[in-house]
């Protein structure tokens, strides 16, 4: 196995990506025509890359940026790849894309029994500012809202307070992390 490139995602990638949605997100997946629609705005608004390794799409993740604000729309990891650093691999090329891009701030939302995906987003620096009760469809699932500020100045790295007091890390990367089905397009969110 070697490190994985990343690479700007394209349409010739959906049949790729259609399965890892479905083996990752079930009934949550994002159809065809959603993630072509997504494509379709990038790289005006949109920034999606994909991490693959000997021609194997091992994961994928979105970014949405306009007026200065960033939204983390989706992070996949196949589960085979979980642990590796693939999530943090996937999270600093979108927040290096949003510094790029001029953004101050980036959201996501992330599932509320996703604790793999907070603490990789914690490890970043990004903080918990709000809770939308059933935001995940159709199973109901809370969402966690959080929220990390950007330098313009400065590449984004690790060193939130999950870090510090050796609570997070590569051990706590996520493997699914996205927005939900419904709402594709309309923010930014994680799950």
């Amino acid at each position: 196995m070697t490190k994985p490139q990343l690479r700007p995602m394209t349409t010739a990638d959906l049949d790729a990506i259609l399965r890892l949605e479905l083996a990752l997100f079930g009934d949550e997946a994002w159809s065809r025509q959603m993630l072509a629609g997504e494509l379709g705005q990038q790289p005006a608004s949109r920034h999606y890359v994909v991490a693959e390794d000997d021609g194997q799409i091992v994961g994928y993740a979105g970014l949405l940026a306009a007026g200065g604000q960033a939204d983390v729309l989706t992070i996949a990891v196949a589960m085979t790849r979980w642990g590796q650093g693939l999530g943090s691999m996937l999270l600093a090329e979108l927040l290096a894309e949003a510094v790029r891009r001029r953004c101050t701030e980036v959201f996501l939302e992330v599932r509320a029994d996703n604790t793999r995906a907070q603490r990789l987003y914690q490890w970043w620096g990004f903080a918990k500012i709000g809770v939308r009760r059933g935001y995940y469809q159709p199973s109901g699932t809370d969402a966690i809202v959080m929220r990390r500020e950007l330098s313009g100045t400065d590449q984004p790295r690790p060193g939130g307070p999950a870090d510090r007091d050796g609570t997070a890390g590569e051990g706590g990367q996520a493997g699914t992390a996205r927005q939900p089905r419904a709402a594709a397009g309309s923010g930014g969110e994680a799950q």
